[in-house]
């Protein structure tokens, strides 16, 4: 059920019947997949204030998750981590104000790999020391992917119509491909970061997961104020996608999306960029040489939680829960290193984002945008056996700063396969081309536990 007709189905007390009805729901199926990490002790009283604007703004009423590196006034935001369990935040991060402004409810948080994958290149996809491990809800014994895992799930099982992720690199619309939702991933800025646990300000954002892009777009709008924020897909005559076979992805999904593209009149043409695995190692040195000082900068803001990288070093070797599964060598490389090291990464990440920007625009030169395969399929979760680590195409619009859309495009074996559409720099500019390509997708299909209630 979508956004507009979860909230016409719930009229006229929206707010607090849609709010229930969310509450039962996450009650009913969250065991199954371990999506919400907590709930927001005031949800029905937000709801029952919201009624009062429900015919005045358009998210009134309207029940949100947010992943838990979002601050939330009185509630924990841990980033997965038991270090940061019992000091919660006092004030909203920006971006929750927006939602609170807008008449939302603040439903609670959302489970996500813990300290956004960045603690260890061994770190399980969707688990954390706080919340455990979240679920692919097409088949639970599947990983979510993430770090946005429980915000792309909760969606997926039905539990809430809208959820807001963060993406550094594809955190946001990995997740969604897997589960078979949209993932909007904006240009970095366009919704505020701060009160944002951070791994890279020249990276980060915030985006909006939800069962149809129109959903999404209408909460980017209301929390940006943009009117040029638009989910009225462009006409497909005259128009060129580039096809990207990123390496190691399925085509299938780009196969099934290209084909209904050239019957609707668009031309599609193949791209290639052969730079794009030399920018990964490029982007990782420099997240590691930026994140002591952003990580640091926001535990400042959090009286009562370490307040520096080597107290969380530290406090995570003192818990034995923390390293049960994985160690923390990225944490321990990036506090390794020494200023001139630093320096040295940070200017191959300004070169390698650069070079990303570079190649978008030069593909731009003749096409609308790019077509690239989101994900390969959920794989198995094995207890004690580390991630594949499967190829993305998410890197090129990370590293550039520009927006990236996933959709559902295709299922193998039941399990959910994304497109993704990028390249145009402004997320404005990106939305009627990926509205256009929405059109052409199949309808979702529902996971078992959404589909089981009526």
């Amino acid at each position: 059920m979508s956004l507009s007709d979860r909230v016409t189905a719930a009229r006229p007390s929206r707010g607090v019947e849609l709010t229930r009805w969310c509450l039962d729901r996450i009650t009913r199926y969250d065991p199954l997949v371990n999506a919400v990490i907590g709930l927001d002790p005031t949800a029905l009283d937000q709801a029952a204030r919201a009624e009062r604007l429900r015919d005045r703004a358009p998210l009134a009423g309207v029940p949100v998750l947010v992943k838990d590196n979002i601050d939330v006034a009185g509630v924990d935001c841990t980033a997965g981590s038991r270090l940061l369990v019992g000091a919660p935040p006092a004030r909203d991060a920006p971006v929750v104000e927006g939602l609170r402004a807008a008449g939302a409810v603040v439903l609670g948080k959302t489970n996500l790999s813990e300290w956004g994958t960045f603690r260890s290149v061994r770190a399980p996809e969707g688990w954390s020391a706080v919340g455990g491990q979240t679920r692919n809800p097409y088949a639970p014994d599947r990983s979510p992917w993430g770090s946005s895992a429980g915000s792309a799930v909760a969606v997926a099982a039905g539990m809430v119509p809208l959820a807001l992720g963060t993406e550094t690199d594809g955190s946001i619309v990995c997740p969604a491909g897997a589960n078979g939702v949209v993932g909007v991933k904006p240009e970095p800025g366009l919704l505020p970061s701060g009160g944002v646990v951070p791994i890279s300000p020249a990276q980060d954002c915030v985006g909006v997961f939800a069962t149809r892009l129109d959903d999404a777009v209408l909460c980017l709008a209301e929390l940006t104020g943009r009117g040029d924020l638009s989910a009225a897909p462009a006409r497909l005559t005259g128009r060129r996608f580039g096809l990207w076979h990123a390496p190691g992805l399925p085509r299938l999904a780009l196969e099934a999306v290209g084909s209904a593209l050239r019957t609707a009149g668009a031309e599609l043409v193949e791209v290639d960029f052969p730079e794009h695995s030399g920018l990964l190692l490029a982007e990782v040195v420099a997240l590691q040489a930026g994140f002591p000082e952003a990580v640091e900068g926001y535990l400042r803001t959090r009286p009562g939680v370490p307040d520096s990288l080597a107290a969380l070093i530290a406090g995570n070797r003192a818990d034995p829960e923390e390293l049960r599964l994985y160690d923390q060598d990225v944490f321990e490389a990036s506090a390794a290193l020494s200023a001139q090291d630093r320096a040295l990464r940070a200017e191959a990440g300004r070169q390698a984002r650069a070079r990303a920007r570079r190649l978008l625009d030069d593909a731009l030169r003749g096409v609308d945008a790019v077509l690239a395969p989101t994900n390969p399929p959920a794989w198995r979760l094995v207890p004690g056996r580390p991630d594949p680590r499967p190829a993305t195409s998410s890197v090129l619009a990370a590293l550039a700063g520009y927006p990236n859309v996933s959709l559902p495009a295709a299922w193998t074996d039941g399990l959910p396969l994304g497109v993704s559409v990028f390249g145009p720099p402004r997320l404005a500019d990106l939305l009627p081309l990926a509205a256009a390509v929405e059109q052409c997708c199949p309808a979702p299909r529902a996971p078992a536990p959404a589909g089981a209630m009526p």
